[in-house]
């Protein structure tokens, strides 16, 4: 199939500079978006504890955000999940119901309790949810269970682990979810649920981890790709496709971020899967300048970068409504992060066509 006539010659270098200037305007504004209003984190970079559950009755998400902000609950963020009324995912900063004052509390309570050099090892869990105990000899478990909540933890239920030398007790706390789910059906008792759908969680370390690995591996791929285009054609090809390929990943990062998308480790994904589909674009674009510069002896760069770019046109079109139809079918038939995936890719697809041909071979030719 072809969109453009064999022979077809197109001046892309005479729009350049109205291009250049539009997508330049994207990319400025979409560098500034990161810092206000800034990204839309969710738990896995911000940290927090994240539950979804759904209503019996009608409840609107103001209705739920505001019976949260009254029970202590400082910035809840509580989003509809699509295609299901009443279904909402509410997430809070908080990780842990012991502050680590309380946990040292609790330490010497039991260690108290149990008598000197009994209490081995203590270790709360980072969601705060559970409690692991090692002793040197077998303890009452109900004698046990005192302490901790004479230390201030709100026990459910302790158990004895099996299998390990040294005797081991687990005892199971209420959680941020747990009392999250008790304040909301204090608040709503005819509609609010029983349990929730799902419930996870992230330390803030933990997600100031995994956003610091996200940003490696964002750098990391851009330094190998140019590397790759520098030994593949030449070096004076190599800022060209680099700039082309972060330039759609910053404006769908952007678009994601004025829009106040929550940004997680899908979004990663979704940006280097745009970053390489950008650069394989721009490749395809380079291989036939490269060619025509050994068959095509008689025309400037400038000519070349038309001639080669107009021969490829066609091929270009085509690859990306293709890519785009798959797309669409997942933004409009998916759903959650399937759906927000498809959203991503989607721009990265329509900016790196654009970048592709106005921005990647223009910049070869100043280089």
């Amino acid at each position: 199939m072809e969109f453009i006539k064999a022979g077809t010659y197109i001046d892309f270098m005479k729009y350049r500079g109205p291009v250049i200037t539009v997508l330049a305007i994207m990319a400025t504004l979409s560098l500034v978006s990161l810092f206000y209003p800034g990204p839309n984190y969710g738990i896995d970079f911000a940290g927090g504890t994240e539950v979804q559950l759904l209503f019996k009755g009608d409840t609107g998400p103001a209705e739920v955000r505001k019976a949260l902000e009254d029970s202590g609950y400082a910035r809840p963020v509580v989003i509809s999940v699509e295609d299901s009324p009443n279904e909402y995912i509410i997430r809070v900063q908080e990780v842990s119901s012991l502050p680590a004052e309380q946990v040292e509390k609790i330490r010497e309570a039991v260690a108290a309790a149990l008598g000197e050099g009994v209490l081995q090892e203590m270790k709360v869990s980072p969601g705060g949810d559970k409690i692991t105990l090692r002793v040197s000899g077998v303890v009452n478990e109900q004698q046990l269970q005192e302490a901790l909540m004479a230390g201030g933890a709100n026990v459910r239920s302790i158990n004895a682990l099996t299998g390990s030398r040294d005797p081991r007790y687990e005892a199971q706390l209420v959680g941020v979810a747990d009392e999250l789910m008790t304040q909301l059906q204090e608040q709503f008792p005819d509609r609010a649920p029983a349990d929730a759908l799902r419930v996870e969680w992230v330390g803030p370390k933990a997600g100031e981890q995994l956003r610091d690995a996200a940003i490696q591996s964002l750098l990391y791929a851009i330094a190998f790709i140019m590397l790759y285009v520098a030994f593949r054609f030449d070096l004076r090809f190599a800022p060209g496709g680099v700039i082309a390929m972060f330039h759609d990943a910053l404006i769908t990062l952007g678009i994601y971020v004025l829009l106040q998308k929550e940004v997680n480790l899908t979004t990663v994904a979704a940006l280097l899967t745009i970053m390489g589909y950008s650069i394989n674009d721009t490749i395809v674009v380079f291989d036939r300048i490269r060619e025509n510069m050994v068959r095509v002896r008689d025309k400037s760069l400038r000519e070349l970068i038309n001639l080669s770019t107009s021969q490829m046109l066609s091929r270009t079109i085509v690859t990306s409504l293709t890519t785009l139809l798959s797309v669409s079918a997942f933004f409009f038939l998916g759903t959650g992060v399937i759906q927000d995936i498809a959203f991503a890719l989607g721009i990265g697809i329509l900016i790196g066509t654009l970048s592709s041909i106005f921005i990647a071979a223009p910049i070869t030719e100043l280089m």
